[in-house]
Order: C-alpha cells, then sequence, then structure tokens
C-alpha cells in the first residue's frame, strides 16, 4: 500500500492547488484561533498547514506518504512533520490537539472508525474534529463517472453516513453540511 500511495504523491504535480482550497480554507480558518494546537491529519503538501501557521497555530503535519511530507516540510517548515503507519494508531499522546483538520482525507481510509477513534483520542476534552470530503449524494452517485475505478478514494459519503459514522467513533455536537461538491464537518 505505501508503494501505491507514494506513485499518487508522485503524479500530483509540485504547487497544485488542493480541491476546493478556497472554501475548504475558510471553513478550517474559521474554526481555529491563535494558539489552538492542530494537527493536520493528511497533510498532502502542506498547503493548510502553511494557512494554519499563518493563523498563529501551533501546527503538526502527518501523512501516511513521505512524499507528501517531503512537500509539507518545504511549504510549512515552522511545522512539526509526523510520517504514519497506513492504518496504525496514531503516535500522539492522549489530548494532544485542541483541533484535528481531516481535510479530503477519510475517503482514502480502510478503517474509518478505527481512525476516528484515535482522533477522538488525541483530541482534548471540548477538541474538535473538522474535516472535508467529496459529497457523493443521490444526484451525484446516479453518474457513472463518479466511481472512476481509478481513483484512490476508497469510502463515499453522503452527510448522512458521514454524520454516522462520527457519531459510531464518539463524536457528539456533530454538524455536517453540504458545501458546493463537497461536505463540511465540525464534530465534538
Amino acid at each position: 500500500m505505501e508503494d501505491w500511495r507514494e506513485a499518487v504523491w508522485r503524479a500530483v504535480p509540485e504547487g497544485a492547488q488542493p480541491e476546493r482550497f478556497a472554501a475548504r480554507l475558510a471553513f478550517l480558518l474559521g474554526r481555529v484561533a491563535a494558539g489552538d494546537r492542530v494537527l493536520d491529519l493528511g497533510c498532502g503538501d502542506g498547503a493548510f498547514a502553511a494557512a494554519l501557521l499563518d493563523a498563529g497555530c501551533a501546527v503538526t503535519m502527518a501523512d501516511v506518504a513521505e512524499e507528501a511530507l517531503r512537500r509539507a516540510r518545504v511549504r510549512a517548515p515552522g511545522a512539526e512533520a509526523v510520517k504514519l503507519a497506513d492504518g496504525g494508531p496514531l503516535p500522539f499522546a492522549d489530548d494532544a490537539f485542541d483541533a484535528v483538520w481531516a481535510g479530503e482525507v477519510l475517503e482514502h481510509v480502510a478503517d474509518v472508525v478505527g481512525l476516528l477513534a484515535e482522533v477522538r483520542r488525541v483530541l482534548r476534552w471540548g477538541g474538535r474534529l473538522l474535516a472535508t470530503t467529496p459529497w457523493h449524494g443521490r444526484v451525484v452517485v446516479a453518474t457513472d463517472a463518479h466511481f472512476d475505478p481509478r481513483s484512490d478514494h476508497l469510502r463515499f459519503f453522503s452527510a448522512r453516513t458521514l454524520r454516522a459514522v462520527l457519531a459510531d467513533a464518539g463524536f457528539h455536537d456533530i454538524d455536517v453540511r453540504r458545501a458546493g461538491r463537497g461536505l463540511q464537518a465540525a464534530a465534538v
């Protein structure tokens, strides 16, 4: 699996802007504050981590792909970078973060509830998960092109299923909203 994840990142052009970047960034920055300890889970090339640093947050970037982390270290040199084991526990202490940002991550994870339980563990009491994922509602699902077999997506979420998986992992005060072609979720 590691070779596949590295191949995916080698295929992404350096400096490519993340999908729906402006809307996702506004969602994220509207829910964190200067001084917050934020885990950028699945940090990719560090675009969001750099913005979090600019907003005054203490940022830890984490990803399963070394190529993503290499790019993230360049883009957000003030953030800590941690390589994750695919499917393993998060290598952070309990209550280590005020917020966890999982932007376009959950759809790539085989054990979503397991990962979310780990996120719950590393969040301080009252800490918030902020996540985005592509939206897979009835209209979108009706198109064959949506489920391209060459995609690296393992999971497909509607607002209802995303809400359910967050609840299964122990989150409450769950707010899931459709935003264009994506979903935005905030949960405590």
